[in-house]
């Protein structure tokens, strides 16, 4: 039998070999974590500083109301079009772009009038565009055999920091004595950040494996798959039920009777419950033969804390919030997973990225003007909330129809 010695160049090699895979993995981990800081946080920091832009600008509620509007429409927009244009280039190259755009838009944001806040904000939602369609797929290629738990760790990262974003607004306006622009323009430090850390990224881009995936990318259209479509649709409407509960949920309560600052802390309680879910989810529905049990939990849990709500009003609140925390972070866990776990290849989960994200931020915007326009013509949360209970229905249809262990490949193979 032939051994090779530890102090052979055969082992020296290997070994060194693994040690630098070792680094490379937790570069990518870290890229990974950086970047997704970096998709909620620009947005979620916005809200409570809201009144102070409005008063200082002398914005109307029209032109407030587009600050936040303007990203989602931005990723209705652009996310398909980040799919075809990423079969020409390499993912770590679009994702630099994206970083370098996203700093470049929260500097504007802050650093002159209303033209240069708006123009910012436009950049910022094409940044996180990019950075929503393609982190999905950079976690096939890089972590193919753990795909589950980078991408809870994607959305924890994601989720988390766009909480303490929301949380430190206000004190981080107060603690720079910058007002509303140090609140949002803080942003700009991990933007810039995570830029300089992906530079790294980019020395170890394998260019020919690049240029077949992108061959095999421009051969199918994605929207023939009706895979494609389920995943799609459950992307948006899980992302509606969460935008309307963002949007209303503290109204609501006010509306019943509840404190304003309780209100806000009921909202609070519905996001922490959202972290570790968004975390464990995607873990566990890797190990089973599929995620139908999920949906299936996700969307009973779902409509719960709906009748809770419309049955009962305040009486079970917290418990509503925590159940729809606990459903939509499994939501969007699986959301993010299906990119992945339904494509062969990190082309083709672009693909259904971009196509997902694309329909799904379009659903999701009028989600909450259907929610308000319900109550404007009953003057009653319930039929709002009814609207909801339909929306539960459909996702849990589409949720069942993308659990299935298939791919999208196959669809179109046929």
């Amino acid at each position: 039998m032939t051994t090779i010695s530890t102090t052979s160049p055969v082992f020296k090699s290997r070994r060194k070999n693994d040690k630098r895979s070792s680094r490379i993995s937790i570069l990518a981990l870290i890229a990974l974590i950086l970047v997704a800081s970096n998709l909620r946080s620009p947005l979620s920091s916005v809200g409570p500083v809201l009144d102070d832009i409005i008063r200082d600008l002398a914005l109307s509620k029209i032109a407030a109301g587009m600050l936040t509007a303007i990203p989602l429409f931005a990723f209705a927009a652009f996310s398909d079009s980040i799919g075809r244009i990423s079969s020409r280039y390499s993912i770590e190259k679009i994702i630099f772009i994206a970083l370098l755009i996203l700093t470049i838009g929260l500097y504007m944001r802050v650093m002159g009038g209303i033209w240069s806040l708006f123009v910012g904000s436009v950049f910022i939602g094409l940044g996180i565009c990019i950075g929503n369609v393609l982190m999905p797929a950079f976690i096939k290629q890089e972590f193919p055999h753990k795909i589950g738990v980078f991408t809870g760790i994607y959305s924890v990262a994601m989720n988390l920091v766009a909480a303490l974003a929301a949380g430190w607004s206000i004190s981080l306006g107060q603690v720079t004595g910058l007002g509303w622009r140090g609140s949002i323009g803080f942003w700009v430090i991990p933007s810039a950040l995570a830029l300089l850390v992906w530079i790294a990224q980019l020395s170890k881009i394998n260019a020919d494996s690049s240029d077949r995936g992108s061959n095999q990318a421009q051969t199918f259209n994605i929207f023939k798959s009706r895979l494609a479509w389920d995943i799609s649709l459950f992307m948006g409407l899980q992302s509606l039920m969460y935008y309307c509960l963002s949007a209303w949920l503290p109204t609501v309560l006010v509306n019943y009777g509840m404190d304003k600052v309780d209100a806000g802390w009921v909202l609070s309680y519905l996001q922490l419950a959202m972290l570790p879910v968004t975390f464990l989810g995607p873990i566990v529905a890797t190990r089973l033969k599929n995620q139908r049990p999920l949906i299936t939990i996700l969307c009973i849990s779902m409509f719960i804390g709906i009748l809770l709500i419309c049955l009962f009003k305040l009486k079970y609140i917290y418990l509503a919030a925590i159940l729809f925390g606990i459903s939509n972070g499994l939501a969007f866990g699986l959301a993010m997973l299906f990119f992945s776990l339904r494509t062969e290849s990190a082309h083709t989960a672009v693909k259904i990225s971009g196509m997902s994200q694309s329909i799904g931020y379009l659903i999701a915007a009028c989600g909450p003007p259907l929610f308000g326009k319900l109550f404007d013509l009953t003057n009653d949360w319930t039929y709002s909330f009814s609207f909801m209970g339909l929306a539960v229905l459909l996702m849990a249809y589409v949720g069942l129809r993308s659990a299935t262990n298939h791919v999208i490949e196959n669809d179109l193979r046929k």
